[in-house]
């Protein structure tokens, strides 16, 4: 008869035997074996009755009184086949037992998957990397950046953008869809990430246009000591953030992998509500999923201090906008996107006219005129009126006529002293 035992069997097995030879004590058998006098005699009496197979485990080959019934199983192998195919165990698990009433581990739906040949593992690849420890405290560094994914599954008339960041110390996440990747919806996502912790010490991006331009610096910029910056640039600036530029994906790899999980997550979660237009992914975002995904997997950091800064005596509709110069006329206009502005009577200062203004176009569309600390009030001129481009047509068109020199025009007759004759015959 064959047994099969585990190591710490057989290393019972040859501590009792000895016993029973006589080779040991009880007392120094229960101190090689870490039990007690009394189970050692337990075993030794069991050894004697029914030799090695006396030694292995009761319960060995006998199913568990938690094993999860086969019907469960069964069931939750359908729904992970109908409606749960292409989630990952985790996200499939979570769902399990919110909407089916079927708790069961993650690990244990990702072997029913692995069985069902629904997920198939990935082998790891062993890359000694050095991680870079997380910052200290909440607020001290946020990563942000924005990702193109098919977030709607086709289901709206766009595919939107998700602008995410998230703090390098906790992991907690803010997010926003916007139609694409662009200085308004960044301004947007830190207005919002201001109103609600405060400014942070420092923003950790990539060389995205955004951030950083190729030009070189404007007579103005030269003038203030400032190099060549962006929108977004001026608005940190402003509000004094500091830039950290990542000249690789792999050097904001919290901020990707937070994508690569909401590659998963988000996009399950958006077509479980059945979400296809922007506004509504934004407010499911707000209302549902933030909080959510934050209680989950955001961490405690190493120090209780929050580093973010108060955001009072900023205005923030005016940082967080798109601000140009412009030179007023002598008639006190602007023009600005192709269209003309007056300038108000009761706004009209010294060095007015001829000086530079400010124009910001906010985040919400509107348009103010700054002339050095005081605001303008401006109205908007009608378009001028095109220029006529069509002929009078009482106007009558002249045919271009070609007339041939006379036999006796000058022009035929040759030069004096020519033996030849005329030029032209």
């Amino acid at each position: 008869m064959n047994l099969t035992m585990s190591l710490k069997e057989r290393d019972r097995l040859v501590a009792i035997r000895a016993l029973d030879e006589g080779q040991t004590t009880v007392c120094g058998c229960a101190q090689r074996l870490q039990l007690s006098t009394r189970q050692v005699r337990r075993l030794l009496a069991r050894y004697r009755e029914q030799g090695d197979a006396g030694l292995v485990h009761k319960s060995r080959g006998t199913a568990s009184n938690r094993r999860i019934s086969l019907a469960v199983k069964a069931r939750a192998t359908q729904l992970l086949r109908e409606r749960y195919h292409d989630f990952g165990a985790t996200l499939a698990a979570e769902k399990l037992g919110e909407l089916h009433g079927i708790a069961v581990s993650k690990e244990t739906v990702r072997q029913w998957m692995i069985e069902a040949n629904l997920h198939t593992p990935k082998p790891r690849k062993l890359k000694h990397r050095r991680q870079r420890e997380r910052r200290d405290c909440f607020g001290e560094l946020l990563q942000i950046d924005g990702s193109c994914h098919a977030w709607l599954e086709g289901r709206g008339a766009c595919e939107p953008e998700l602008i995410g960041s998230i703090d390098d110390a906790t992991g907690r996440v803010w997010l926003q869809f916007a139609p694409a990747e662009s200085t308004a919806a960044v301004m947007r996502l830190l207005r919002d990430y201001i109103g609600l912790w405060g400014r942070p010490v420092a923003i950790y991006a990539d060389r995205h246009s955004i951030w950083q331009t190729t030009r070189d610096a404007s007579v103005d910029e030269q003038l203030q000591g400032l190099e060549a910056e962006t929108q977004m640039g001026r608005a940190l600036r402003e509000l004094g953030i500091q830039y950290i530029v990542a000249r690789s994906p792999q050097a904001k790899g919290r901020v990707e992998r937070l994508f690569g999980t909401l590659q998963d997550r988000l996009v399950k979660e958006l077509r479980l509500a059945g979400i296809s237009d922007i506004d509504s992914a934004n407010r499911f975002l707000n209302e549902h999923f933030i909080d959510d995904f934050n209680s989950r997997f955001a961490v405690v950091p190493k120090s209780a201090h929050d580093a973010h800064r108060p955001a009072e005596g900023f205005d923030m509709d005016a940082i967080l906008s798109r601000q140009q110069t412009r030179s007023v006329t002598n008639d006190y206009t602007i023009r600005y996107d192709n269209t003309h502005y007056q300038i108000a009577a009761q706004s009209i200062a010294t060095g007015l006219r001829g000086g530079k203004v400010t124009i910001e176009q906010r985040l919400d569309g509107s348009l103010h005129v700054r002339f050095r600390d005081r605001y303008l009030s401006i109205s908007e001129l009608p378009p001028s009126a095109p220029k006529a481009t069509e002929r009078n047509p009482d106007q009558q068109e002249r045919e271009p006529t070609c007339t041939k020199p006379a036999a006796d025009h000058p022009w035929r007759k040759g030069y004096a002293g020519m033996k030849d004759g005329p030029i032209y015959p």
